[in-house]
């Protein structure tokens, strides 16, 4: 017989010794470097050139054992049945040539399968002798794995008694630990307040819990324990017969097993079940990359037996990898229509979630950071569900000597104007609001919208129409506008167009508050809008103002100072408030702080309304304070100093009484302002 060729040995080696490492990593190290998809490809690659080279098989190859040698802090634990790993299957092809083979080997023309999903945590074996839970193990390598006992006794989920008056002599339960979606979202929530390492997914996390050395620490950690068969049981039960018995027995001895299991026939039914299954991912309360079946028929199982690795009775159908490895080719910024700067990757296509990813969110500057990603690195990529693909980590020994840091830039990459990113926050933004192309239709609605300009008709859809057309550009250009532009526009007649057209200028005549609320300042609404004209009573003194000088306004901090500042620093947003004051747009000015001075009893006072007042309308009222310098808000606290009350006052007037808050009916309300 013929040697095989030298770089094909050389080949087998190589994949054999990364297989060995992120074997290492993944089973006893719990730090995985690349997504499961990738490791299964690189093992189905050895597996291949296996089956066309048997002579160089060897007893230590990784298609001949399971996983990892245990730890040398947990005390081994030899399994009394190997605990094997499933084969897998990816096509529809494979399931049916699994079925097919089942078939033959069994002469049965339709089989009757147990289907079930396939976690995505730690398998582990529970040993119950005379009822009491006695030992546990993980996997391992499949016959030797590791003593964790004492961290399974502190998973709620596993029964330290079996509830039976006659138990069973020895019994082993065999099933998966993992972390329920809430609760790893949560875990990772506690490890980023204590500056701790977040963990790259479910299946890590639970395993390195698992493997704590202080089981106190694995308690903390919320694991959960699912069944999904027996290894061993003495003496054997004679009502067992299918997998499904099993399944029923574990759940009448307290083991929590998967609601989603079912009994099919046929290559049909296991197709239907994974289509069900798949359409189910999201919305289960665990992580599963595939769905498991195995021939129901116990006895049929053991007539079929196990190949080297694997059983012959079952299977792994696994979902399209959620998870797979890419080059980060470059890092964009997208500028949204709040002005937000996004780091976005531009990646090297690939396959993964069922379709072909090129971009990936990067979320902001801190995640960049936080995960160490640079420009040219190997990444992993993930896309689970329709949700938009994501940078999980990178490859730290792939990095390439070219690989280069990101920088956020300074300047929005759309319109120029300065980028900043304020105290307290993760975000960067574009401060040319009013400007910006990227922020058009946002900038154009808010300035529209009731409680800024007031002007009616210009809605969501009439002004994408306008921006979409290029008919406007900024704010300022709707005091340009016309009845002919507009009534060529898509469901604008002439009336409506007029319509339009007369709000437009209706607009003109407003109010200092409601301009400055108009103009979209980070950080500014309706009250502090009111805040500031009531303060400065002119626009220009207002835009000269640094944040020191801000800040000795009633409720403005320094977030909403520098806010101010960087808006007002912008020279395109300058351009257009000059722009829209040269087209008519006016309010009254006056010296500012006027109104304090003729009614110190209201200023700078906190009303709460409650109830149906008699004559005045909820807005009215609330205008009418404000205008004396007063300010309302919508609850009440120990910091409200009068809460005005009409007819149906609800809670609000209860926890004034409780608060011993001021109380007002509408005549007193009248009183104070005078």
């Amino acid at each position: 017989m013929a040697r095989p060729p030298e770089a094909i040995v050389q080949q087998i080696q190589s994949l054999r010794a990364t297989i060995e490492l992120h074997n290492y990593r993944y089973y006893a190290l719990n730090e995985p470097t690349i997504p499961d998809a990738e490791f299964d490809r690189l093992l189905r690659q050895l597996i291949q050139l296996e089956q066309q080279y048997p002579e160089l098989i060897t007893p230590g190859s990784p298609t001949q054992r399971v996983g990892a040698a245990p730890l040398a802090a947990f005390a081994p634990f030899t399994h009394r049945t190997p605990m094997l790993s499933l084969n897998n299957a990816f096509e529809r092809e494979e399931v049916e040539a699994f079925d097919r083979r089942i078939g033959e080997a069994l002469a049965i023309d339709r089989i009757e399968y147990s289907v079930e999903p396939k976690f995505d945590g730690l398998a582990v074996s529970l040993i119950y002798q005379q009822g009491q839970f006695a030992a546990g193990a993980t996997r391992g390598d499949g016959y030797t794995g590791e003593d964790i006992t004492h961290n399974l006794r502190t998973i709620r989920s596993i029964p330290l008694r079996l509830p039976l008056d006659a138990p069973p002599e020895y019994l082993e339960v065999r099933g998966e630990v993992m972390i329920l979606k809430a609760d790893f979202a949560q875990l990772n929530q506690n490890q980023q307040q204590k500056g701790e390492k977040v963990f790259a997914n479910s299946r890590n996390a639970a395993a390195g819990s698992l493997r704590q050395l202080d089981p106190n620490i694995t308690a903390q950690r919320k694991l959960t324990f699912f069944a999904y068969g027996i290894g061993v049981l003495e003496p054997p039960s004679p009502t067992l017969k299918r997998q499904s018995d099993v399944m029923a027995y574990l759940v009448a001895q307290h083991f929590p097993v998967a609601q989603e299991q079912r009994v099919v026939k046929g290559v049909s039914g296991l197709l239907d079940s994974y289509q069900w299954m798949a359409e189910q991912r999201e919305q289960l309360p665990y992580d599963i990359d595939g769905v498991v079946y195995k021939v129901n028929d116990l006895a049929d199982q053991t007539k079929l037996g196990f190949v080297s690795r694997a059983p012959r009775f079952a299977i792994a159908h696994k979902f399209p990898a959620q998870e797979a490895v890419t080059e980060l080719l470059g890092i964009d910024v997208q500028v949204g229509r709040t002005g937000t700067l996004t780091p976005v990757a531009r990646l090297a296509p690939v396959f993964v979630g069922g379709v072909t990813v090129t971009n990936a969110t990067l979320h902001n500057e801190d995640e960049i950071k936080r995960k160490q990603i640079m420009i040219s690195d190997h990444v992993i990529v993930r896309r689970a569900g329709d949700v938009i693909p994501e940078i999980v980590s990178v490859i730290p020994e792939q990095r390439p000597s070219n690989a280069t840091p990101f920088v956020m830039p300074d300047h929005c990459p759309v319109c120029g104007s300065r980028a900043v990113r304020l105290p307290g926050e993760t975000i960067t933004r574009c401060t040319g609001g009013l400007f910006c192309p990227a922020q058009r239709k946002q900038a154009i609605l808010h300035f529209a919208s009731r409680r800024a300009m007031d002007i009616e008709g210009l809605g969501e859809k009439l002004v994408d129409q306008l921006v979409d057309q290029a008919v406007i550009r900024t704010p300022a250009d709707l005091y340009k506008l016309g009845i002919a532009a507009l009534s060529q526009l898509e469901r604008m007649a002439d009336k409506s167009a007029n319509n339009v057209v007369r709000a437009i200028e209706q607009s003109k005549q407003t109010t200092l508050a409601r301009f400055i609320y108009a103009l979209g300042i980070r950080h500014v609404g309706e009250t502090t809008a009111k805040d500031l004209a009531r303060h400065f009573g002119q626009l220009d003194p207002l835009m000269a103002m640094n944040a020191e000088q801000l800040q000795q306004v009633q409720d403005i901090g320094p977030v909403v100072a520098e806010s101010i500042v960087d808006f007002f620093a912008e020279p395109h947003n300058r351009e257009v408030i000059e722009q829209l004051r040269a087209a008519g747009v006016h309010w009254d000015e006056y010296q500012g702080e006027s109104i304090s001075e003729t009614n110190p009893r209201v200023h700078g006072k906190t009303f709460v309304l409650t109830g149906t007042l008699p004559n005045l309308a909820r807005e009215a009222a609330k205008a009418l304070i404000e205008q004396s310098g007063g300010k309302v808000t919508n609850s009440v606290s120990a910091k409200t100093h009068y809460v005005v009350v009409g007819a149906d006052p609800g809670s609000k007037y209860q926890k004034a009484v409780e608060l011993g808050i001021a109380i007002l009916d509408e005549a007193g309300l009248l009183a104070l302002l005078g």
